[in-house]
Protein backbone atom coordinates (compact mmCIF):
# COMPACT_ATOMS: atom_id res chain seq x y z
CA UNK A 1 0.00 0.00 0.00
CA UNK A 2 1.28 3.51 -0.76
CA UNK A 3 0.52 6.95 0.56
CA UNK A 4 0.39 9.94 -1.75
CA UNK A 5 1.48 13.28 -0.45
CA UNK A 6 0.58 16.40 -2.40
CA UNK A 7 1.84 19.85 -1.49
CA UNK A 8 1.30 23.23 -3.01
CA UNK A 9 3.34 26.33 -2.34
CA UNK A 10 2.23 29.66 -3.75
CA UNK A 11 5.15 31.67 -5.03
CA UNK A 12 4.68 35.43 -5.17
CA UNK A 13 7.10 37.42 -7.28
CA UNK A 14 7.87 40.70 -5.59
CA UNK A 15 9.60 43.78 -6.91
CA UNK A 16 13.26 43.65 -5.92
CA UNK A 17 15.12 46.52 -4.33
CA UNK A 18 15.82 49.28 -6.85
CA UNK A 19 19.39 48.97 -8.21
CA UNK A 20 20.04 45.85 -6.09
CA UNK A 21 22.80 43.55 -7.32
CA UNK A 22 23.17 39.77 -7.22
CA UNK A 23 26.76 38.65 -6.72
CA UNK A 24 27.72 35.09 -7.64
CA UNK A 25 30.53 33.49 -5.67
CA UNK A 26 32.27 30.18 -6.32
CA UNK A 27 35.50 28.49 -7.37
CA UNK A 28 34.72 29.10 -11.06
CA UNK A 29 33.25 32.61 -10.63
CA UNK A 30 34.81 36.05 -10.85
CA UNK A 31 34.56 36.21 -7.05
CA UNK A 32 36.00 32.98 -5.67
CA UNK A 33 35.17 33.46 -1.98
CA UNK A 34 32.44 35.23 0.02
CA UNK A 35 34.94 37.62 1.58
CA UNK A 36 35.70 38.97 -1.89
CA UNK A 37 32.28 40.64 -2.07
CA UNK A 38 31.72 41.47 1.62
CA UNK A 39 32.98 45.05 1.10
CA UNK A 40 31.26 45.45 -2.28
CA UNK A 41 27.66 44.70 -1.36
CA UNK A 42 25.14 47.46 -0.73
CA UNK A 43 21.81 47.46 1.09
CA UNK A 44 19.38 44.97 -0.46
CA UNK A 45 21.93 42.96 -2.43
CA UNK A 46 21.96 39.18 -2.82
CA UNK A 47 25.03 36.95 -2.63
CA UNK A 48 24.70 33.48 -4.15
CA UNK A 49 27.49 31.17 -2.97
CA UNK A 50 28.07 27.95 -4.89
CA UNK A 51 28.08 24.71 -2.93
CA UNK A 52 31.81 24.18 -2.33
CA UNK A 53 34.35 24.39 0.51
CA UNK A 54 35.84 27.84 1.23
CA UNK A 55 38.84 27.09 3.42
CA UNK A 56 39.87 29.79 5.88
CA UNK A 57 37.47 32.36 4.40
CA UNK A 58 35.91 34.72 6.94
CA UNK A 59 34.01 37.98 6.52
CA UNK A 60 32.25 40.99 8.06
CA UNK A 61 28.94 42.07 6.51
CA UNK A 62 27.99 45.73 7.06
CA UNK A 63 25.12 46.27 4.59
CA UNK A 64 21.45 45.97 5.54
CA UNK A 65 18.78 43.71 4.02
CA UNK A 66 21.31 41.29 2.58
CA UNK A 67 20.31 37.85 1.31
CA UNK A 68 23.31 35.54 1.74
CA UNK A 69 22.58 32.05 0.47
CA UNK A 70 24.25 28.88 -0.63
CA UNK A 71 23.12 27.52 -4.00
CA UNK A 72 23.58 24.21 -5.78
CA UNK A 73 23.78 20.69 -4.41
CA UNK A 74 24.52 20.94 -0.70
CA UNK A 75 25.73 23.67 1.61
CA UNK A 76 28.22 26.43 0.85
CA UNK A 77 30.83 25.19 3.33
CA UNK A 78 32.81 27.78 5.30
CA UNK A 79 35.64 25.93 7.04
CA UNK A 80 37.40 28.55 9.16
CA UNK A 81 40.47 26.33 9.51
CA UNK A 82 41.60 28.44 12.47
CA UNK A 83 40.78 31.84 10.93
CA UNK A 84 38.23 34.35 12.24
CA UNK A 85 36.84 37.81 11.59
CA UNK A 86 37.54 40.40 14.31
CA UNK A 87 38.49 37.67 16.76
CA UNK A 88 34.80 36.75 16.88
CA UNK A 89 33.41 34.44 14.21
CA UNK A 90 33.46 33.10 10.67
CA UNK A 91 30.86 35.72 9.76
CA UNK A 92 30.20 38.87 11.76
CA UNK A 93 26.77 40.22 10.75
CA UNK A 94 26.68 43.96 11.41
CA UNK A 95 23.87 44.90 9.04
CA UNK A 96 20.18 44.84 9.90
CA UNK A 97 17.41 42.64 8.50
CA UNK A 98 19.63 40.04 6.83
CA UNK A 99 18.71 36.55 5.62
CA UNK A 100 21.28 33.74 5.76
CA UNK A 101 20.41 30.44 4.12
CA UNK A 102 22.01 27.11 3.21
CA UNK A 103 25.47 27.82 4.67
CA UNK A 104 27.68 25.47 6.70
CA UNK A 105 29.93 26.99 9.38
CA UNK A 106 32.69 24.95 11.04
CA UNK A 107 36.00 24.98 12.89
CA UNK A 108 36.04 28.55 14.22
CA UNK A 109 38.44 29.29 17.08
CA UNK A 110 39.41 32.64 18.65
CA UNK A 111 41.69 33.74 21.52
CA UNK A 112 38.66 34.26 23.81
CA UNK A 113 37.51 30.65 23.24
CA UNK A 114 34.08 31.67 21.94
CA UNK A 115 34.63 31.60 18.19
CA UNK A 116 31.22 31.35 16.53
CA UNK A 117 29.88 30.36 13.18
CA UNK A 118 27.94 33.63 13.25
CA UNK A 119 28.34 36.60 15.59
CA UNK A 120 25.08 38.50 15.23
CA UNK A 121 25.50 42.23 15.92
CA UNK A 122 22.87 43.80 13.65
CA UNK A 123 19.17 44.03 14.34
CA UNK A 124 16.83 41.32 13.06
CA UNK A 125 18.09 38.26 11.24
CA UNK A 126 16.57 35.15 9.65
CA UNK A 127 18.84 32.10 9.62
CA UNK A 128 17.39 29.23 7.62
CA UNK A 129 18.67 25.75 6.78
CA UNK A 130 22.23 26.29 7.97
CA UNK A 131 24.63 23.90 9.70
CA UNK A 132 26.92 24.92 12.57
CA UNK A 133 29.36 22.37 13.94
CA UNK A 134 32.72 22.01 15.67
CA UNK A 135 32.99 25.71 16.45
CA UNK A 136 33.62 27.08 19.92
CA UNK A 137 30.12 28.60 19.68
CA UNK A 138 27.45 27.86 17.10
CA UNK A 139 25.65 31.23 17.05
CA UNK A 140 26.43 34.06 19.45
CA UNK A 141 24.09 37.05 19.41
CA UNK A 142 24.97 40.12 21.45
CA UNK A 143 22.66 42.50 23.30
CA UNK A 144 20.53 44.43 20.80
CA UNK A 145 17.05 45.94 21.00
CA UNK A 146 14.72 46.14 19.30
CA UNK A 147 15.68 42.96 17.44
CA UNK A 148 14.11 39.65 16.45
CA UNK A 149 16.25 36.60 15.76
CA UNK A 150 14.58 33.80 13.82
CA UNK A 151 16.39 30.49 13.41
CA UNK A 152 14.67 27.66 11.54
CA UNK A 153 15.38 24.29 9.89
CA UNK A 154 19.03 24.46 10.99
CA UNK A 155 21.40 22.04 12.69
CA UNK A 156 23.84 22.66 15.56
CA UNK A 157 26.27 19.94 16.57
CA UNK A 158 29.39 19.51 18.69
CA UNK A 159 30.00 23.20 19.29
CA UNK A 160 31.76 24.34 22.45
CA UNK A 161 35.26 25.07 23.72
CA UNK A 162 34.70 22.79 26.69
CA UNK A 163 34.71 25.40 29.45
CA UNK A 164 30.95 25.53 30.06
CA UNK A 165 30.70 29.12 28.78
CA UNK A 166 30.29 28.30 25.08
CA UNK A 167 27.15 26.79 23.62
CA UNK A 168 25.43 25.45 20.51
CA UNK A 169 23.17 28.52 20.48
CA UNK A 170 23.60 31.57 22.73
CA UNK A 171 21.21 34.50 22.35
CA UNK A 172 21.78 37.49 24.63
CA UNK A 173 19.36 40.33 25.48
CA UNK A 174 17.23 40.85 22.37
CA UNK A 175 13.50 41.38 22.11
CA UNK A 176 12.48 38.09 20.54
CA UNK A 177 13.90 34.69 19.69
CA UNK A 178 11.93 32.42 17.35
CA UNK A 179 13.60 29.01 17.31
CA UNK A 180 11.70 26.43 15.27
CA UNK A 181 12.17 23.18 13.33
CA UNK A 182 15.84 22.94 14.34
CA UNK A 183 18.09 20.08 15.42
CA UNK A 184 20.53 21.00 18.21
CA UNK A 185 22.55 18.15 19.66
CA UNK A 186 25.81 16.71 21.04
CA UNK A 187 26.92 19.86 22.81
CA UNK A 188 30.45 20.02 24.28
CA UNK A 189 29.99 20.86 27.99
CA UNK A 190 27.87 24.01 27.43
CA UNK A 191 24.14 24.41 26.84
CA UNK A 192 22.29 23.05 23.84
CA UNK A 193 20.12 26.19 23.67
CA UNK A 194 20.62 29.30 25.82
CA UNK A 195 18.56 32.47 25.48
CA UNK A 196 18.22 35.69 27.46
CA UNK A 197 15.64 37.18 25.09
CA UNK A 198 12.57 38.95 26.48
CA UNK A 199 10.27 36.77 24.38
CA UNK A 200 11.18 33.20 23.47
CA UNK A 201 9.16 31.00 21.13
CA UNK A 202 10.83 27.58 21.04
CA UNK A 203 8.69 25.52 18.70
CA UNK A 204 8.84 22.01 17.21
CA UNK A 205 12.56 21.34 17.58
CA UNK A 206 14.72 18.34 18.42
CA UNK A 207 17.00 19.51 21.23
CA UNK A 208 18.86 16.41 22.34
CA UNK A 209 22.21 15.92 24.04
CA UNK A 210 22.58 12.34 22.72
CA UNK A 211 26.27 11.39 23.02
CA UNK A 212 27.46 14.83 24.08
CA UNK A 213 28.44 15.94 27.57
CA UNK A 214 26.51 19.19 27.67
CA UNK A 215 24.99 21.06 30.57
CA UNK A 216 21.39 22.38 30.48
CA UNK A 217 19.45 21.18 27.47
CA UNK A 218 17.32 24.35 27.46
CA UNK A 219 18.58 27.34 29.44
CA UNK A 220 16.46 30.50 29.90
CA UNK A 221 18.49 32.16 32.68
CA UNK A 222 16.68 35.52 32.91
CA UNK A 223 13.08 34.44 32.44
CA UNK A 224 10.91 36.31 29.98
CA UNK A 225 7.79 35.32 28.09
CA UNK A 226 8.83 31.81 27.09
CA UNK A 227 6.82 29.18 25.24
CA UNK A 228 8.14 25.66 24.70
CA UNK A 229 5.71 23.96 22.33
CA UNK A 230 5.99 20.61 20.57
CA UNK A 231 9.70 19.96 21.20
CA UNK A 232 11.72 16.77 21.63
CA UNK A 233 14.04 17.42 24.57
CA UNK A 234 16.55 14.85 25.84
CA UNK A 235 19.28 14.82 28.46
CA UNK A 236 22.06 12.43 27.53
CA UNK A 237 23.70 9.88 29.78
CA UNK A 238 26.96 11.88 29.70
CA UNK A 239 25.48 15.25 30.66
CA UNK A 240 27.58 17.19 33.14
CA UNK A 241 24.55 18.92 34.68
CA UNK A 242 21.58 17.13 36.17
CA UNK A 243 19.04 19.83 35.17
CA UNK A 244 17.32 19.46 31.81
CA UNK A 245 15.22 22.65 31.48
CA UNK A 246 16.13 25.77 33.43
CA UNK A 247 14.17 29.01 33.80
CA UNK A 248 15.40 32.03 35.76
CA UNK A 249 18.48 30.55 37.46
CA UNK A 250 20.54 33.74 36.96
CA UNK A 251 17.76 36.06 38.11
CA UNK A 252 14.34 36.97 36.66
CA UNK A 253 15.53 40.25 35.14
CA UNK A 254 13.15 40.22 32.16
CA UNK A 255 9.88 42.07 32.74
CA UNK A 256 7.62 39.12 31.95
CA UNK A 257 8.15 36.02 34.07
CA UNK A 258 5.82 33.46 32.46
CA UNK A 259 6.97 29.98 31.45
CA UNK A 260 4.58 27.98 29.24
CA UNK A 261 5.44 24.36 28.40
CA UNK A 262 2.95 22.47 26.21
CA UNK A 263 3.03 19.15 24.33
CA UNK A 264 6.72 18.39 24.63
CA UNK A 265 8.36 14.97 24.93
CA UNK A 266 11.10 15.22 27.57
CA UNK A 267 13.42 12.28 28.19
CA UNK A 268 16.14 11.86 30.82
CA UNK A 269 18.76 9.23 29.97
CA UNK A 270 20.79 9.93 33.11
CA UNK A 271 20.07 7.81 36.19
CA UNK A 272 18.87 10.93 38.01
CA UNK A 273 18.26 14.59 37.38
CA UNK A 274 15.85 17.54 37.50
CA UNK A 275 13.35 17.96 34.68
CA UNK A 276 12.35 21.56 35.47
CA UNK A 277 14.22 24.16 37.48
CA UNK A 278 11.85 27.13 37.72
CA UNK A 279 12.98 30.11 39.78
CA UNK A 280 11.00 31.16 42.79
CA UNK A 281 8.72 34.12 42.01
CA UNK A 282 8.15 33.01 38.44
CA UNK A 283 4.73 34.56 37.82
CA UNK A 284 3.24 31.62 35.90
CA UNK A 285 4.39 28.09 35.17
CA UNK A 286 1.88 26.56 32.75
CA UNK A 287 2.46 22.90 32.02
CA UNK A 288 0.08 20.96 29.74
CA UNK A 289 0.21 17.66 27.86
CA UNK A 290 3.90 16.95 28.35
CA UNK A 291 5.30 13.42 28.21
CA UNK A 292 8.04 13.37 30.85
CA UNK A 293 10.11 10.19 30.94
CA UNK A 294 12.97 8.83 33.04
CA UNK A 295 14.28 9.15 36.57
CA UNK A 296 14.63 12.45 38.37
CA UNK A 297 12.93 15.24 40.29
CA UNK A 298 9.98 16.66 38.39
CA UNK A 299 10.13 20.28 39.59
CA UNK A 300 12.66 22.25 41.59
CA UNK A 301 11.37 25.69 42.50
CA UNK A 302 8.26 27.48 43.76
CA UNK A 303 6.52 29.51 41.05
CA UNK A 304 3.85 31.94 42.23
CA UNK A 305 1.23 30.15 40.11
CA UNK A 306 1.21 26.68 38.55
CA UNK A 307 -1.34 25.69 35.91
CA UNK A 308 -0.73 22.00 35.20
CA UNK A 309 -2.98 19.50 33.46
CA UNK A 310 -2.79 16.53 31.12
CA UNK A 311 0.88 15.72 31.72
CA UNK A 312 2.13 12.13 31.94
CA UNK A 313 5.13 11.41 34.19
CA UNK A 314 6.69 7.96 33.78
CA UNK A 315 10.00 6.79 35.26
CA UNK A 316 10.14 3.91 32.78
CA UNK A 317 10.90 5.20 29.29
CA UNK A 318 9.92 1.81 27.85
CA UNK A 319 6.41 2.04 29.31
CA UNK A 320 5.68 5.09 27.17
CA UNK A 321 5.92 2.80 24.13
CA UNK A 322 7.82 5.14 21.86
CA UNK A 323 8.80 4.02 18.37
CA UNK A 324 12.52 3.70 19.20
CA UNK A 325 13.69 5.70 22.19
CA UNK A 326 17.26 4.40 21.87
CA UNK A 327 17.63 6.18 18.51
CA UNK A 328 15.63 9.24 19.66
CA UNK A 329 12.56 8.37 17.60
CA UNK A 330 9.89 9.59 20.00
CA UNK A 331 6.91 8.90 17.76
CA UNK A 332 4.22 6.89 19.52
CA UNK A 333 3.45 3.25 19.02
CA UNK A 334 -0.21 2.38 18.52
CA UNK A 335 -0.48 1.10 22.12
CA UNK A 336 1.14 4.11 23.83
CA UNK A 337 -0.72 5.42 26.90
CA UNK A 338 -0.13 8.95 25.58
CA UNK A 339 -2.67 8.50 22.77
CA UNK A 340 -5.90 10.50 23.23
CA UNK A 341 -4.83 11.36 26.80
CA UNK A 342 -4.30 15.11 26.44
CA UNK A 343 -6.50 18.07 27.26
CA UNK A 344 -7.11 21.48 25.70
CA UNK A 345 -4.33 23.86 26.66
CA UNK A 346 -6.26 26.96 25.64
CA UNK A 347 -4.36 30.17 24.98
CA UNK A 348 -1.68 32.29 26.57
CA UNK A 349 -1.50 36.05 25.86
CA UNK A 350 -3.72 35.52 22.85
CA UNK A 351 -1.50 32.72 21.47
CA UNK A 352 -3.21 29.45 20.59
CA UNK A 353 -1.40 26.64 22.43
CA UNK A 354 -2.77 23.84 20.26
CA UNK A 355 0.25 22.42 18.39
CA UNK A 356 0.01 23.18 14.67
CA UNK A 357 3.15 21.28 13.59
CA UNK A 358 5.39 18.45 14.68
CA UNK A 359 9.10 17.96 14.15
CA UNK A 360 10.35 15.69 11.36
CA UNK A 361 13.98 14.59 11.30
CA UNK A 362 16.16 16.11 9.84
CA UNK A 363 15.24 19.76 10.55
CA UNK A 364 11.77 19.72 9.07
CA UNK A 365 8.13 19.61 10.14
CA UNK A 366 4.68 18.47 9.14
CA UNK A 367 1.23 19.68 10.07
CA UNK A 368 -0.15 18.08 13.23
CA UNK A 369 -3.80 17.06 13.12
CA UNK A 370 -5.65 15.61 16.10
CA UNK A 371 -6.65 12.02 15.40
CA UNK A 372 -9.07 10.39 17.84
CA UNK A 373 -11.06 11.72 20.74
CA UNK A 374 -8.40 14.07 22.15
CA UNK A 375 -4.93 15.35 21.44
CA UNK A 376 -2.09 12.97 22.27
CA UNK A 377 0.36 13.81 25.05
CA UNK A 378 3.82 14.82 23.92
CA UNK A 379 5.32 16.21 20.74
CA UNK A 380 3.79 13.65 18.35
CA UNK A 381 0.29 12.69 17.30
CA UNK A 382 -0.08 9.00 16.55
CA UNK A 383 -1.51 8.45 13.08
CA UNK A 384 -2.38 5.11 11.53
CA UNK A 385 -0.02 4.27 8.66
CA UNK A 386 -2.93 4.29 6.21
CA UNK A 387 -3.66 7.99 6.80
CA UNK A 388 -2.63 10.78 4.44
CA UNK A 389 -0.33 13.56 5.64
CA UNK A 390 0.24 17.07 4.34
CA UNK A 391 3.92 17.90 4.99
CA UNK A 392 5.35 21.33 4.39
CA UNK A 393 7.55 22.42 1.50
CA UNK A 394 10.54 24.32 2.89
CA UNK A 395 11.69 27.39 0.94
CA UNK A 396 11.05 31.04 0.32
CA UNK A 397 7.48 32.03 -0.61
CA UNK A 398 8.73 34.97 -2.62
CA UNK A 399 11.31 35.25 -5.35
CA UNK A 400 12.34 37.48 -8.23
CA UNK A 401 12.87 37.24 -11.96
CA UNK A 402 15.86 35.09 -12.81
CA UNK A 403 16.50 34.09 -9.21
CA UNK A 404 17.26 30.46 -8.31
CA UNK A 405 15.58 29.18 -5.15
CA UNK A 406 15.74 25.88 -3.25
CA UNK A 407 12.70 23.89 -2.07
CA UNK A 408 12.63 20.67 -0.09
CA UNK A 409 10.49 18.21 1.81
CA UNK A 410 11.52 15.86 4.58
CA UNK A 411 13.35 12.79 3.23
CA UNK A 412 11.65 9.51 4.10
CA UNK A 413 13.39 6.23 3.29
CA UNK A 414 12.06 4.53 0.18
CA UNK A 415 10.12 7.56 -1.07
CA UNK A 416 9.89 8.66 -4.68
CA UNK A 417 9.47 12.33 -5.51
CA UNK A 418 7.78 14.01 -8.48
CA UNK A 419 7.98 17.83 -8.47
CA UNK A 420 5.89 20.17 -10.60
CA UNK A 421 6.74 23.85 -11.14
CA UNK A 422 4.78 26.46 -13.06
CA UNK A 423 6.39 29.63 -14.47
CA UNK A 424 9.82 28.34 -13.50
CA UNK A 425 12.39 25.70 -14.45
CA UNK A 426 13.69 22.89 -12.25
CA UNK A 427 17.46 23.12 -12.74
CA UNK A 428 18.41 20.28 -10.40
CA UNK A 429 17.00 17.77 -7.93
CA UNK A 430 14.00 16.24 -9.72
CA UNK A 431 13.31 12.78 -8.24
CA UNK A 432 14.95 13.83 -4.94
CA UNK A 433 13.56 15.53 -1.85
CA UNK A 434 15.18 18.89 -2.77
CA UNK A 435 15.08 20.92 -5.98
CA UNK A 436 16.52 24.18 -7.28
CA UNK A 437 14.15 26.33 -9.34
CA UNK A 438 14.94 29.28 -11.60
CA UNK A 439 12.00 31.64 -11.91
CA UNK A 440 11.43 32.69 -15.51
CA UNK A 441 8.94 35.55 -15.48
CA UNK A 442 7.04 37.92 -13.25
CA UNK A 443 3.87 35.85 -12.98
CA UNK A 444 2.72 34.04 -9.89
CA UNK A 445 4.20 30.54 -9.92
CA UNK A 446 3.69 27.36 -7.93
CA UNK A 447 5.76 24.52 -6.55
CA UNK A 448 4.08 21.18 -5.82
CA UNK A 449 5.15 17.63 -5.20
CA UNK A 450 3.78 14.12 -5.20
CA UNK A 451 5.70 11.96 -2.73
CA UNK A 452 5.01 8.24 -2.81
CA UNK A 453 5.90 6.36 0.36
CA UNK A 454 5.92 2.54 0.10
Amino acid sequence: MTKKIELLLLLLCLTHYLHATTYQVGPTRLYTAPSAVANLVADGDTVEIDAATYLGDVARWYANNLYLKGVGNGYARLDANGNNAEGKAIWVIKGNNCIIENIEFLNCTVPDNNGAGIRQEGKNVLIRHCYFHHNEMGILAGDNTPSTITIETSEFAANGYGDGYSHNVYINHVDTLIFRYNYSHDMVVGHTLKTRARHNYILYNRITEENGNGSYTVDVPNGGETILLGNLIEQGANSENSTIIEYGAEGLSNAIKDFVVVNNTIVNNRPSGIFFFVANNTTLFKLYNNLVLGNGTYLNGTPLAIDSLGNRRMTSIANAQLADAATFDYNLQSTSPAIDAGVEAGTYAGINLLPQQQYVHLQSHVARTIVGTAIDIGAYEWVDENCTFTPTINGLNSSCLGQTSTYSVSPIAGSTYAWTVTDGTIVSGQSTNQISVQWNNGATGTVSIIQIIP
